[in-house]
């Protein structure tokens, strides 16, 4: 295979002077791109993006990826679809500056050429290489002062709902959808229509475009709604056992396996037996793992809070705060819990060439038991995070006890001393509490009860953050968190409130070409502020 080496122009022509120029007040980063391309996709990181690539020469690039990896960067920056990014190669002068192609009258590349190079980049992890070539670029231009910044790095992360992409449905719909899907293959299968499927396998209504019109029932009457539940089961069974006998072999494979799969992953979790008897019920409560969209299957139903819901993912960052640059990057379902964010985060950045040592890290609570935290208490490194506020009532909370981690005991109100030990409930003497006269402030018990306190497992860094929350200095420390806040709501702005694709994978791909663009944009503003 030859050279795919992008290496464009390092000096400027009249005409780009002339657009360096207008680019000094609005759309700045195409301008700072133009001045670092060649630092940003240096030969080095050429010969990595090339090396996607087969030597064989089949699917070989009709462009260099290099060009590529900065139209994908541009794309994200503009927000635009892969139709209109092509389209800008043409008729926009900055796009055609940045990928050095002024005045051509041809696209720089097409859509399947742009699809198929975000593939091969999330294929080969090459969009966190992306990432961590926008934290280089601002080493390489010394957008900061080394010699000030810490030799260890102060670390803040936090996370952000993201709305999934795909259709969230309800059981009746999510059901006849994913029934809609394996008629379909069927079809395909067979050459044949969809209608005539379902209505060779007895199952009429599954292949309308829409269930709930083809019931056609006053869904406030329970009794119809349960006699709907009744129907669509009946016409699911008879979809299978159809399938079954007639495409018996075709079921074993790929794309009709699946299908097959998807419907009895969502029948398995929205329907349940009726205590009454007469079959099956749509289920009440959410089950574990609940899947919301046939269309992704990663998507989740969370909670921004108690009153609150979303669904689809968080996406998680993990930044700089004395270089404000976001170093890594990580999405999960919604309903999964924040510490489960942090293994990868913790090792993408591990893998940084410089300063991938933590010294400092800043959470909220969700990933206060996470591994990354005790990774860096281990290290005797600082962990700064709110602390649990413990409320009672108008009784004594935990805060009115003592509580002395270095002989492990817990002192209450009237002079009461219980040894403990981490991750255990405190009893206190019952005999105690009885003849005490501050009993009615500190405990509901029954009379032959003690105030019992939990102790968590990580008491001694509780302990010690509620200690930062009593000083002004320790609450100054904590505020800093906010600056990873600033970068999730920047990183916002440019991936927007809602996915713009299906699974896990591919969102983080967009994640973190976000988290490239808008650290580009932090080095960009650092060199003019210095200028």
């Amino acid at each position: 295979m030859g050279s795919m080496r992008w290496k464009p122009s390092t000096t400027y022509t009249r005409q780009e002077q002339f657009l360096m120029k207008r680019l000094v007040r609005t759309r700045k980063l195409f301008g700072f791109l133009r001045a670092h391309r060649h630092e940003l996709f240096d030969e080095a990181f050429e010969a990595e993006l090339e090396s996607m690539y087969r030597d064989s020469g089949a699917g070989r690039a009709p462009v260099p990826p290099a060009m590529l990896a900065m139209a994908t960067l541009l794309q994200a920056y503009h927000g635009m679809s892969d139709a209109e990014s092509v389209e800008m190669t043409v008729v926009d002068l900055r796009w055609q500056l940045v990928l050095d192609r002024l005045g051509s009258t041809e696209p720089a590349f097409s859509q399947g050429a742009l699809c198929d190079f975000r593939a091969r980049l999330i294929r080969h992890d090459m969009d966190r290489r992306l990432l961590e070539r926008t934290v280089a670029l601002a080493s390489t231009t010394k957008a900061f002062d080394a010699k000030k910044l810490p030799k260890t790095l102060r670390i803040a992360i936090d996370s952000m709902p993201l709305e999934g992409a795909g259709r969230v449905e309800d059981t009746i719909n999510l059901l006849a959808h994913a029934a809609r899907k394996v008629i379909s293959a069927a079809a395909s299968v067979l050459d044949r229509k969809a209608a005539d499927i379902a209505r060779a396998a007895g199952a009429p209504m599954l292949a309308e475009s829409s269930i709930k019109k083809a019931l056609d029932l006053e869904w406030s009457d329970p009794e119809q709604k349960a006699g709907a539940v009744m129907t669509v089961i009946e016409q699911l069974d008879a979809l299978e056992a159809w399938v079954g006998k007639h495409l018996r072999e075709e079921a074993k494979v790929p794309p009709l396996s699946d299908l097959l799969a998807t419907l009895h992953q969502l029948r398995d979790q929205d329907l349940e037996p009726d205590p009454a008897g007469g079959g099956l019920r749509i289920r009440q409560g959410v089950a574990a793992e609940r899947r919301v969209s046939v269309e992704d299957s990663d998507m989740r139903h969370g909670r921004k809070s108690k009153s609150k819901r979303f669904n689809g993912y968080k996406r998680h960052i993990a930044a700089d705060l004395d270089t404000e640059l976001i170093l890594a990057c990580a999405i999960t379902p919604a309903n999964r819990p924040e510490e489960e964010a942090t293994p990868d985060l913790q090792l993408d950045i591990a893998r940084l060439p410089e300063r991938s040592e933590i010294g400092s890290l800043h959470v909220d609570r969700g990933y206060i038991g996470s591994s990354l935290v005790k990774d860096v208490l281990a290290r005797r490194g600082n962990v700064l995070c709110k602390p649990w506020v413990a409320r009672n009532g108008n009784l004594f909370t935990k805060a009115d006890f003592v509580i002395n981690m270095r002989n492990r005991t817990i002192e209450c109100p009237a002079g009461e001393i219980e040894h403990f030990q981490p991750g255990s409930v405190v009893e206190f003497d019952p005999d105690a509490c009885g003849r005490c006269p501050q009993r009615a402030r500190c405990t509901m018990a029954s009379p032959d009860a003690g105030r019992t306190i939990s102790i968590a497992e990580d008491e001694q860094l509780q302990h010690r953050l509620r200690k930062l929350t009593a000083s002004p200095a320790g609450r100054r420390a904590l505020r800093e968190r906010v600056a990873v806040e600033h970068r999730l709501a920047h990183l916002a702005r440019k991936q927007g409130r809602r996915a713009r694709y299906l699974g896990v994978r591919k969102n983080l791909f967009d994640v973190r070409r976000a988290a490239a663009v808008v650290n580009l944009e932090t080095t960009n503003r650092q060199l003019s502020a210095a200028a």
